[in-house]
């Protein structure tokens, strides 16, 4: 059994790095094999390391099933703070390597379509004059994907929402602002710039949005209820914005999109698209800057992440989420 009145028994007892990767890569392939492969080593070893991990924690971390092998309880406590001793192990790395490099370092910025335009853009176009030293990789993908990136160290920072089911307490984050949408249409489109006589005109056409379980697509058809209409024709549902795009400049199609990224495509005098001169009231809840809860940040990072924030303040002051 663990020892209880010794914290520090599993280093006293020798766990190794190597202990942790292994059980990292198992609770994120799920199998064995598949996290020896990922580690570079035979099974046989990868066997070994589990084995020894249980000698050294006194309960087992592993089980064997019908399905085939699964962590315990315990496995999974032990996994998870391995992730995270390897992530500081990573950022440590990196933070050596910045540390006295002239301001050179990389950074991995993820964020939902809006604010990549509205916030992130700006600051990366300032940080190439003020820091010119400093990398940067932007992500720009739906919340799902950008905190669970986040979690595995793939990104430093993201700005959007922690998806229904994920546990907040894994991130700190500041709350930023809701998320008001417009509804583009190609320029040739007959409301392109124009005023319905009533909301009920938009549902003759073909809508192309995101499903019901990506918040965009959860706002517009609850909004839509409020107003008695009914849920708009929907031939092709996608989360993609290029073929979202493409799909409005051939057809008569109407796309609901954030109003920021609306703005992008149909303010230039040439834009193939423009917006439907109506405010249906759709509002997607709010998004924030989150990290990782007790990240500490390498310095390329903080520096693009400071900007970032004086940004948002700058723009509109917002309370800390809790």
């Amino acid at each position: 059994m663990p020892h209880r009145k010794n914290p520090d028994f599993l280093l006293q007892k020798g766990l190794k790095i190597s202990h942790l990767r292994m059980m990292a890569a198992f609770a994120e392939t799920g199998q064995i094999g598949a996290a020896a492969q990922a580690l570079g080593i035979t099974q046989p070893a990868a066997s070994r390391l589990l084995a020894e991990i249980e000698r050294i924690a006194g309960v087992p971390v592993h089980i064997r099933s019908g399905r085939g092998v699964s962590l315990t309880e315990a496995g999974q406590v032990l996994a998870r703070r391995a992730g995270r001793v390897l992530l500081e192990m990573r950022d440590a790395g990196r933070e050596l390597a910045e540390t006295g490099a002239g301001g050179l370092g990389r950074v991995g910025i993820g964020a939902v379509t809006a604010p990549a335009l509205d916030i992130v853009l700006p600051t990366l176009r300032t940080a190439r004059l003020s820091h010119p030293g400093i990398q940067a990789e932007v992500v720009v993908a739906s919340s799902d994907i950008l905190c669970a990136q986040l979690l595995s160290g793939r990104i430093d920072f993201a700005i959007g929402r922690i998806p229904v089911g994920v546990d907040a307490s894994q991130f700190e984050g500041r709350v930023i602002a809701p998320e008001p949408v417009a509804l583009l249409v190609r320029k040739g489109h007959r409301f392109a710039g124009a005023t319905p006589d009533s909301p009920a005109d938009l549902m003759q056409y073909d809508w192309v949005m995101p499903d019901k379980d990506i918040p965009i697509g959860a706002a517009v058809l609850a909004r839509l209820r409020e107003l008695g209409l009914p849920a708009p024709q929907q031939r092709l549902s996608t989360a993609s914005f290029l073929l979202t795009l493409a799909l409005l400049q051939q057809s008569n199609s109407i796309a609901p999109l954030a109003q920021a990224v609306a703005d992008q495509f149909a303010t230039a005098p040439d834009a193939p698209f423009g917006c439907i001169n109506i405010d249906l009231g759709i509002m997607v809840a709010p998004y924030s800057l989150l990290t990782r809860r007790d990240a500490e940040l390498p310095p390329a990072a903080r520096t693009i992440l400071g900007m970032i924030t004086r940004q948002i303040e700058a723009a509109q002051p917002a309370p800390v989420a809790r």
